[in-house]
């Protein structure tokens, strides 16, 4: 699928620059896109020094979390939810602490340190499948949990943001929480609606009705701020936040007798391993879609999406991030190339970049979580895990679009 996408790239940009110099006489273009090649690889060495420092600070914060036992506690926590919404894995089966690792990283915004956690939880659950080739309800449901990608707390976001010179990365925490919270709440209803899930018993209404009562009053109060107080209300939050949990799993760590600094450092090379293997893949994507940007393929793409939208009356700047949307299902280091580029050539604190960055922290790349995860044990029927995935990509988008123009608009 990737290697489509990526060869899709190259190959429009051809055609469209072939169409400017045969019948614009624009025989620059070339020009240009070799120029983009080189900028854009320069561009992901920069972006990745910053995304070295980031990755190994938050797994080593959240190995201190892991020996400290709060990724246990919160299993423990979580257990009578599970029983209910997955009542075919046991009680104190290793899948569920495994998943709750997986969820606090997608909840950090550690994409990157989530997936190896995902792929443990998955191979976990397969242990537990009786037929091996076809995809159980609670992997399905882990599945689409995993692609509506709740986040909490989206560092990789800040850090793009921050690399590109924003005078405050946070600014994007709210409007991320309130889209991210949509998507996830629309992948649950979908996937509860075909597994018939008991939403409605007890144990599951006092896990989820009391976060439904807090996010709705929230929005509520939200709805009565202006604008300069929604961004100050958003980077104070989302400060106080980040620091917060820092000093709680040094605290507890240091209470439960961790070594915290070892403990520190031991997860830091891990993500020093895992963030040197992005490198290559980063420089792939981001000359692929610069080259389609310096081309005029993307430019004309837009065009007629922007056309479209105004002869229905409605308001166009939310055209501009749609690249960030359009990838997103298909590659998360896609749709993270569109982001930086948006940001590059829109302007970090544009709308159009503060709602890429917005759809790009309140979804996941559904094509791609169902491949490697599926993939990862031999599933070949993923019954209905796609729609719902889907489902609550779109719920994530349509969400951060209208978040955005209540927030910057």
């Amino acid at each position: 699928m990737l290697n489509t996408l990526w060869l899709g790239f190259f190959i429009t940009a051809a055609i469209s620059a072939l169409a400017q110099w045969l019948l614009g006489g624009q025989a620059q273009v070339f020009a240009t896109m070799v120029e983009s090649l080189f900028a854009m690889a320069k561009l992901s060495v920069e972006v990745m020094v910053l995304l070295f420092g980031t990755l190994t600070m938050w797994l080593g914060f959240l190995r201190i979390a892991e020996k400290a036992g709060i990724v246990d506690a919160l299993a423990r926590w979580l257990s009578p939810l599970f029983a209910r919404l997955m009542p075919e894995v046991p009680r104190g089966h290793p899948a569920l602490g495994l998943m709750t690792l997986n969820f606090a990283a997608n909840a950090l915004g550690l994409d990157n340190a989530a997936t190896p956690m995902g792929l443990k939880a998955m191979r976990a659950l397969q242990e537990l499948n009786p037929r091996p080739d076809t995809a159980t309800n609670a992997q399905i449901l882990f599945l689409v949990l995993n692609a509506s990608s709740l986040t909490l707390l989206p560092v990789s976001i800040f850090m793009y943001r921050m690399q590109q010179g924003a005078a405050d990365p946070t600014l994007v925490f709210l409007p991320i929480l309130l889209a991210t919270s949509a998507s996830t709440l629309a992948g649950l209803l979908a996937v509860a609606v075909v597994q018939r899930l008991p939403l409605w018993h007890p144990v599951v209404l006092a896990y989820l009705l009391p976060v439904a009562l807090v996010l709705g009053g929230f929005m509520a109060l939200l709805t009565t701020l202006s604008a300069a107080a929604l961004a100050q209300l958003s980077s104070l939050l989302g400060n106080l936040t980040l620091f917060s949990l820092v000093v709680m799993f040094v605290l507890v760590g240091a209470w439960r007798k961790v070594p915290v600094y070892e403990a520190f450092v031991e997860g830091a090379r891990e993500g020093f391993d895992v963030a040197k293997g992005l490198l290559p893949y980063l420089v792939a994507m981001l000359c692929a879609v610069g080259v389609l940007r310096t081309s005029g393929a993307l430019g004309y793409a837009l065009e007629g999406i922007r056309w479209c939208v105004e002869a229905i009356g409605m308001d166009t700047r939310f055209v501009d991030a749609l690249p960030t949307a359009l990838v997103k299902p298909f590659s998360g280091s896609a749709a993270r190339a569109m982001l930086i580029e948006t940001m590059q050539t829109q302007g970090v604190d544009s709308f159009a970049a503060l709602a890429a960055a917005t759809i790009q922290g309140s979804t996941e790349t559904t094509f791609y979580v169902l491949a490697v995860y599926f993939g990862a044990v031999g599933i070949q029927r993923a019954r209905h895990a796609v729609g719902c995935a889907l489902l609550a990509e779109l719920a994530g988008v349509v969400a951060a679009i209208a978040v955005c123009y209540q927030f910057f608009g």
